[in-house]
């Protein structure tokens, strides 16, 4: 599953920037990360609350 996520996450990325310097979409990628900085701390917390680890030990 955590490989899948990369996986995903590059692709998006990928895409994004295709798009971006195509000129299909204009959007900075500044701007974007200054409004939903706090997106990426909450997946981390939801992908470490999911991942497999030393329960019960």
């Amino acid at each position: 599953m955590k490989g899948n996520v990369a996986a995903i996450v590059l692709v998006v990325l990928g895409v994004f920037f295709l798009l971006t310097n195509l000129g299909l979409i204009s959007i900075s990628l500044k701007e974007l990360l200054r409004v939903w900085w706090p997106v990426a701390l909450i997946a981390i917390g939801v992908a470490l609350f999911f991942t497999p680890g030393s329960k019960g030990k």
